[in-house]
C-alpha cells in the first residue's frame, strides 16, 4: 500500500537534523506497525500535488504552523484537491492542520480557539461512536501543538473522541475520512524542542505546564495501529 503525505510546512531547519521531516516522522511511527507501507511526499505548501488521484492508495495531510484561514493560494489549492478527493472517496487522514484544512474545504469551519494554546500532553475520551477503538469514555493520549481548532465539522462527521478542552478532537466521515487534532508523529524529544524554542510565542505558563506533562505516557502506537487500520479497511 502506498500512502501519499500532503506536506504542508516544514520542520524548523535546526531541528531537522535530529528529527527528520514530518513526512520522516509519519513514516516511522506507521512503519513500526506495518513495515510494508510506502510513501510518496507531496509538497503542496509549494504547489505540488498528484497528476491523478489514483497515483497512491490514500492520503495524509500533515501539520503546519499556517492557520487553514489564511489567505493563501497553496490552501485554496489545498482545498480543492481535497473536495475531488472527497467525491472520489479516497482515503484522506488529517493530522492538526491536516485536520482542519479537511473541515473547511468539506463545509466545517476553524478558528483560533478562545481555549488558547494547547500543547504538551493531552488526554481524550472515547464516545459512543468510536465504539470500534474503545469503549465510552475510555481514555487515550497523544501530543499536541495547536491554538486553532475546528468547531463546526463537516456535514455527515461523526465525533470519534473528544475533550474538554478540544471538543472535535477525532472525527469520522464515512469510511473514507479520519482526522485527528494531536500529533501522533510527534517523539516527546520533538515535542519538547518546540516547546522551548517557541517559549516566548506559547508563553511561560503554558510552556511549563505543557513541559510538565511531558512526563505522561502517550498512544502513539496504538494510534498508528488506528491509522493503519483506517487505511487498510
Amino acid at each position: 500500500m502506498k500512502i501519499g503525505i500532503l506536506k504542508t510546512d516544514d520542520v524548523r531547519p535546526q531541528l531537522v537534523g535530529e528529527f527528520g521531516e514530518y513526512p520522516e516522522m509519519f513514516a516511522s511511527l506507521l512503519q513500526a506497525v506495518d513495515s510494508t507501507l510506502e510513501f510518496i511526499t507531496y509538497e503542496v505548501q509549494h504547489g505540488e500535488f498528484p497528476g491523478s488521484l489514483d497515483e497512491v492508495d490514500g492520503y495524509l495531510i500533515t501539520g503546519s504552523k499556517t492557520s487553514v484561514y489564511e489567505d493563501q493560494q497553496w490552501i485554496r489549492d489545498t482545498e480543492d484537491f481535497l473536495r475531488r478527493a472527497h467525491l472520489a472517496k479516497k482515503k484522506m487522514l488529517g493530522v492538526c492542520f491536516g485536520h482542519q484544512v479537511l473541515a473547511q474545504a468539506l463545509g466545517g469551519k476553524t478558528i483560533k480557539a478562545k481555549q488558547g494554546w494547547g500543547l504538551g500532553v493531552h488526554h481524550y475520551q472515547w464516545c459512543t461512536a468510536g465504539a470500534a477503538y474503545g469503549q465510552q469514555g475510555d481514555e487515550f493520549s497523544m501530543l499536541v501543538s495547536h491554538q486553532d481548532q475546528v468547531v463546526e465539522n463537516i456535514p455527515g462527521a461523526v465525533v470519534l473522541a473528544s475533550s474538554d478542552f478540544c471538543p472535535n478532537s477525532v472525527v469520522k466521515v464515512d469510511e473514507h475520512i479520519l482526522s485527528f487534532q494531536g500529533h501522533p508523529e510527534f517523539s516527546k524529544d520533538y515535542s519538547q524542542a518546540i516547546l522551548v524554542l517557541r517559549r516566548e510565542v506559547f508563553g511561560d505558563d503554558n510552556t511549563d505546564r505543557a513541559l510538565a506533562s511531558l512526563s505522561d505516557p502517550v498512544d502513539s502506537l496504538k494510534i498508528a495501529q488506528w491509522m493503519v487500520d483506517f487505511y487498510r479497511a
